[in-house]
């Protein structure tokens, strides 16, 4: 039976000491629905407010840079010899749920919030709704 040499077992060593250390949620490419606890005001006093777990979009999305072709080096005076081509992590959706809220003096009040529903890849932009 051959054995392996010090540096193929300290290879394997060191690939599963990396893999073993990655998060289970980091391990998986893409962009998810990721949840966080949000308190909810009435008004900037609290007279009521609640708390709810709602949705956010977290990951990481594809992107690239290579030089720019012929045509948009020409069309942009020379000047644009770089193309940049990235998406962000969006929502894609949301909803809408109800928070009950815990007012001064035992009364109740429902209010409704807004949270994702669902994620994507898309173009990056400052806001989408």
């Amino acid at each position: 039976v051959p054995m392996a040499s010090p540096q193929a077992l300290l290879i394997c060593l060191l690939v599963l000491a990396v893999t073993e250390g990655w998060d289970q949620e980091a391990a998986i490419p893409g962009c998810h629905l990721h949840p966080f606890n949000v308190t909810v005001r009435s008004d900037r006093q609290g007279t009521c407010q609640g708390s709810h777990v709602a949705q956010a979009c977290v990951g990481h999305c594809e992107s690239s840079a290579f030089p720019s072709r012929y045509s948009v080096l020409a069309a942009s005076g020379y000047r644009h010899n770089i193309t940049s081509v990235s998406q962000c992590c969006t929502i894609s959706s949301l909803k809408k749920v109800k928070v009950q809220l815990q007012c001064v003096g035992d009364r109740r009040r429902e209010l409704e919030i807004f949270t994702a529903r669902a994620c994507q890849c898309d173009m990056c932009r400052l806001s989408r709704f």
